[in-house]
C-alpha cells in the first residue's frame, strides 16, 4: 500500500497518553519544518463483550467513539501548539496499535511514537509499541520518550 506524493508525509501514533501527547507535539514542529503533511492515527479494538464486568458502560459505536476522541485530542494539541498552515489528517483505524502504524506508515517518511517507559522485564512481558514499530516499520522511525523538547517554528 505504499503512497506517491511530493510533499512528505509524517505519521503520529496516539493513544491518548502523556507521551503520546508529546509525540504529537514534536510531529507537528517536524511536520512545520519539512512542510510536510501529518497523519495523526489512532488504532483501536473492538470493545469485547465480557460478561464478568457487566457493569462497563456499553459502547454502541466505537468506531464514531474513536473519531471524537481522536479529534479532541488533536484539536487538545494543537490549541498548545497552533500550526495554522500545516496540512493534518486525523484516521483512525481498527487492530492493534504496532501493526495499524506499520501499515500506515508504508511509504511515510517519518514514523513518531510516544514510549512509556516500560522497559526490563514488564516491557519483555508487554511488548511495547514503540519496540515493534522500531522493528519493523517501513520508514525511519522517531521514539518521544518524555518532554524533554521544545516545540518552535
Amino acid at each position: 500500500m505504499e503512497r506517491k506524493s511530493s510533499k512528505q508525509r509524517i505519521v503520529v501514533g496516539i493513544d491518548g497518553s502523556e507521551q503520546s501527547r508529546d509525540a504529537l507535539e514534536w510531529a507537528i514542529g517536524e511536520a512545520h519544518l519539512r512542510g510536510a503533511k501529518l497523519e495523526v492515527v489512532h488504532a483501536w479494538i473492538w470493545p469485547s463483550l465480557n460478561s464478568e464486568h457487566p457493569s462497563y458502560p456499553a459502547i454502541t459505536e466505537p468506531d464514531q467513539e474513536a473519531k471524537a476522541f481522536l479529534s479532541k485530542f488533536t484539536k487538545e494539541v494543537l490549541e498548545k501548539v497552533p500550526a495554522p498552515d500545516l496540512e493534518i489528517e486525523e484516521i483512525t483505524l481498527v487492530g492493534p496499535a504496532a501493526l495499524v502504524l506499520d501499515e500506515q506508515a508504508e511509504g511515510a517518511d517519518l514514523l513518531v511514537v510516544g514510549a512509556r517507559g516500560h522497559g526490563g522485564f514488564a516491557g519483555l512481558l508487554l511488548g511495547s509499541v514503540s519496540q515493534q514499530v522500531t522493528h519493523h516499520a517501513p520508514c525511519p522511525v522517531v521514539i518521544i520518550r518524555k518532554h524533554t523538547f521544545e516545540v518552535g517554528h
